[in-house]
Protein backbone atom coordinates (compact mmCIF):
# COMPACT_ATOMS: atom_id res chain seq x y z
CA UNK A 1 0.00 0.00 0.00
CA UNK A 2 1.29 3.46 -0.96
CA UNK A 3 0.06 6.68 0.61
CA UNK A 4 0.61 9.69 -1.64
CA UNK A 5 0.60 13.14 -0.07
CA UNK A 6 0.77 16.22 -2.26
CA UNK A 7 1.12 19.71 -0.80
CA UNK A 8 -0.17 22.54 -2.99
CA UNK A 9 -0.01 26.25 -2.23
CA UNK A 10 -2.46 28.33 -4.23
CA UNK A 11 -2.90 32.00 -4.94
CA UNK A 12 -5.48 33.11 -2.39
CA UNK A 13 -7.97 34.15 -5.06
CA UNK A 14 -7.85 30.67 -6.69
CA UNK A 15 -8.74 28.44 -3.75
CA UNK A 16 -12.46 28.27 -4.53
CA UNK A 17 -11.68 27.27 -8.12
CA UNK A 18 -9.32 24.57 -6.91
CA UNK A 19 -11.89 23.15 -4.48
CA UNK A 20 -14.46 23.05 -7.25
CA UNK A 21 -12.13 21.17 -9.60
CA UNK A 22 -11.13 18.76 -6.85
CA UNK A 23 -14.75 17.96 -6.00
CA UNK A 24 -15.45 17.35 -9.69
CA UNK A 25 -12.42 15.05 -10.17
CA UNK A 26 -12.33 13.28 -6.80
CA UNK A 27 -14.75 10.49 -7.74
CA UNK A 28 -12.87 9.84 -10.99
CA UNK A 29 -9.52 9.64 -9.20
CA UNK A 30 -10.97 7.35 -6.52
CA UNK A 31 -12.36 5.10 -9.27
CA UNK A 32 -8.98 4.84 -11.00
CA UNK A 33 -7.64 1.26 -10.92
CA UNK A 34 -5.50 0.73 -7.83
CA UNK A 35 -6.82 3.74 -5.89
CA UNK A 36 -8.78 2.99 -2.75
CA UNK A 37 -9.24 6.52 -1.39
CA UNK A 38 -8.54 10.17 -2.13
CA UNK A 39 -9.13 13.03 0.30
CA UNK A 40 -8.51 16.76 0.46
CA UNK A 41 -7.28 18.59 3.54
CA UNK A 42 -6.51 22.27 4.17
CA UNK A 43 -3.92 23.75 6.51
CA UNK A 44 -5.74 25.12 9.56
CA UNK A 45 -3.54 28.22 9.69
CA UNK A 46 -3.12 28.94 5.97
CA UNK A 47 -6.32 28.81 3.91
CA UNK A 48 -4.41 28.60 0.64
CA UNK A 49 -2.34 25.48 1.46
CA UNK A 50 -3.97 22.15 0.59
CA UNK A 51 -2.95 18.51 0.82
CA UNK A 52 -4.31 15.63 -1.19
CA UNK A 53 -3.96 12.24 0.44
CA UNK A 54 -4.52 9.19 -1.70
CA UNK A 55 -4.12 5.48 -1.10
CA UNK A 56 -2.78 3.21 -3.84
CA UNK A 57 -2.39 -0.56 -3.95
CA UNK A 58 1.13 -0.20 -5.39
CA UNK A 59 3.63 2.27 -6.74
CA UNK A 60 2.92 1.00 -10.25
CA UNK A 61 -0.80 1.80 -9.83
CA UNK A 62 0.12 5.31 -8.68
CA UNK A 63 2.44 5.72 -11.65
CA UNK A 64 -0.26 4.55 -14.06
CA UNK A 65 -2.50 7.29 -12.69
CA UNK A 66 0.31 9.86 -12.91
CA UNK A 67 0.74 8.92 -16.59
CA UNK A 68 -2.99 9.05 -17.35
CA UNK A 69 -5.03 11.57 -19.31
CA UNK A 70 -7.09 12.24 -16.15
CA UNK A 71 -3.99 13.31 -14.21
CA UNK A 72 -2.55 15.34 -17.10
CA UNK A 73 -5.76 17.30 -17.60
CA UNK A 74 -6.34 17.88 -13.89
CA UNK A 75 -2.75 18.90 -13.18
CA UNK A 76 -2.66 21.27 -16.18
CA UNK A 77 -5.75 23.01 -14.83
CA UNK A 78 -4.71 23.43 -11.20
CA UNK A 79 -0.97 24.07 -11.51
CA UNK A 80 -1.58 27.43 -13.17
CA UNK A 81 -3.05 28.59 -9.83
CA UNK A 82 -0.03 27.62 -7.71
CA UNK A 83 1.69 30.28 -5.62
CA UNK A 84 4.58 27.89 -4.88
CA UNK A 85 5.96 24.68 -6.32
CA UNK A 86 3.98 21.59 -5.30
CA UNK A 87 5.65 19.02 -3.06
CA UNK A 88 4.86 15.32 -3.03
CA UNK A 89 5.71 12.28 -0.94
CA UNK A 90 5.01 8.59 -1.48
CA UNK A 91 4.90 6.71 1.81
CA UNK A 92 5.01 3.00 2.47
CA UNK A 93 3.77 1.14 5.49
CA UNK A 94 6.08 0.38 8.40
CA UNK A 95 5.95 -3.03 10.01
CA UNK A 96 7.21 -2.94 13.58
Amino acid sequence: MITRIVKMTFATDKTAQFESVFLEKQKHIAAFPGCSEVALRKDVNNNHIYFTISMWESESALNEYRNSKLFAETWATVKQWFAAKAEAWSLGEVSV
